[in-house]
């Protein structure tokens, strides 16, 4: 149970829902800014505007998936009104808090770093990333359906990352009659394609991405799909960019050759909301009793 805590929750999408609903369930006192345009309208929290004084009564601050832009912008589709975070409001932070979200960007990062707050990135971990790979690789299904005119079995897919997210993708094709290959940039990546019946390739190497290949999925969040890459892949290819944006693609040279190319980040939240927001939710309230139990008398 998280009785006595208070929790606040500030902006975020459906799969906000499922942690708001869970922290409630658990006899926590919830707060929420950013959920006042939600239809049904959230039952037992109290509907919150942002400012220094919210937060300095939180015992845990709860941020959407990505925490807020380096303009302090919060993404809060059920809000009414534009949510920014400035530094006066992140100052108010009491010193060791818990402060969740799932990935953060450099903003977030430095006002805990300055105000030391105790920023806990959820994607980070292992259990959340490998869960979350799941409908990830789901929804990266449903796009190439959805953009090719082939069937997934019997097509030449590529993968490129054998990450938590890259590996599940690539059993999940495989499974379903794909020809697998695997972009790998390390030698134990290669290994274990091999021992998966995976072909296994340098990610960077332009001379592997001749012949036959129908789709790529990219997992990689730095350039890979080069403008040199792409040169040499056929029209026909379309390529799903599955890492954080700004992705790992050349866009702009993707469309200049006519090929599709699609950057699709942070699909567990648009094709598995609820799934993912259990996730999240479970994750998150397992964190917040073990942080408070640990602390014991701190409460």
């Amino acid at each position: 149970m998280l009785t006595g805590l208070t929790i606040v929750f500030i902006g975020g999408d459906a799969r906000q829902i499922e942690i708001i609903n869970k922290c409630t369930e658990l006899d926590a006192t919830v707060k929420v800014v950013g959920f006042d345009q939600l239809e049904p309208p959230l039952f037992g929290v109290s509907h919150e505007k942002l400012s220094p004084g919210l937060l300095v009564e939180a015992d845990v601050i709860v941020f959407p998936v990505v925490g807020c832009d380096d303009q302090g912008k919060v993404s809060a589709p059920f809000a009414k009104e534009e949510i920014v975070i400035n530094r006066e409001v992140f100052s108010a932070i009491r010193e060791g808090t818990a402060v969740y979200t799932g990935m953060a960007k450099s903003l977030l990062k430095r006002m805990a770093a300055e105000f030391s707050f105790k920023l806990i990135e959820l994607l980070e971990r292992d259990d959340v990333a490998i869960y979350n790979s799941i409908p990830t690789a789901e929804g990266a299904l449903m796009m190439a359906i959805q953009h090719t005119d082939i069937t997934i079995h019997g097509s030449t897919c590529m993968v490129l990352g054998l990450g938590r997210t890259g590996f599940t993708l690539a059993q999940t094709l495989q499974g379903l009659g794909a020809k697998v290959k695997a972009g790998v940039r390390r030698e134990d990546q290669a290994a274990r394609a091999i021992q998966m019946g995976w072909k296994p390739f340098v990610a960077t190497d332009s001379a592997a991405y001749t012949g036959e290949i129908d789709l790529i999925f990219n997992t990689i969040p730095t350039m890979i799909v080069t403008a040199q890459i792409i040169s040499k892949l056929p029209r026909s290819v379309v390529i799903i960019d599955l890492a954080s944006a700004p992705g790992g693609t050349d866009f702009r040279f993707a469309e200049k050759r006519g090929i599709k190319a699609l950057l699709a980040p942070g699909l567990p939240g648009i094709v598995a909301p609820k799934t993912a927001g259990i996730i999240m939710a479970n994750t998150i309230c397992q964190s917040i009793s073990k942080e408070f139990h640990l602390r014991g008398d701190e409460m």
